[in-house]
């Protein structure tokens, strides 16, 4: 059974960092393009961050970027999320996804596989 689980969220005051992990099992990732995508109260599912296959390239939302990190680790079959400078804004769910497929995209309708997300709240 494939599955991805989140991990890492929490509450933080606005500044500060979280560090997401997205663990994976049940298929090695290694090949596929994965991403960040986030939905806070009342609000549509939104692109925060993907990254390619291999790490060689990544792709961030106009909101994140700067603070952002994104990252995979295929020998750990795990994805990260490094994000920085937190703001109350941020506040949401937090799901990294997985395509069949080695190109990163923006678009939650390319990605097959979903985490169930963990919650992140920046408090001011």
């Amino acid at each position: 059974q494939v599955q991805l689980v989140e991990s890492g969220g929490g509450l933080v005051q606005a500044g500060g960092s979280l560090r997401l992990s997205c663990a994976a099992s049940g298929r090695t990732f290694s090949s596929d393009a994965m991403g960040w995508f986030r939905q806070a109260p009342g609000k549509e599912r939104e692109f925060v961050a993907a990254i390619s296959w291999n790490g060689g390239s990544t792709y961030y939302a106009e909101s994140v970027k700067g603070r952002f990190t994104i990252s995979k680790d295929n020998a750990k079959k795990t994805l990260y999320l490094q994000m920085n400078s937190l703001k109350p804004e941020d506040t949401a769910v937090y799901c990294c996804a997985a395509r069949l497929g080695t190109l990163a995209t923006a678009r939650a309708d390319d990605y097959y596989y979903w985490g169930q997300g963990t919650q992140v709240t920046v408090f001011s």
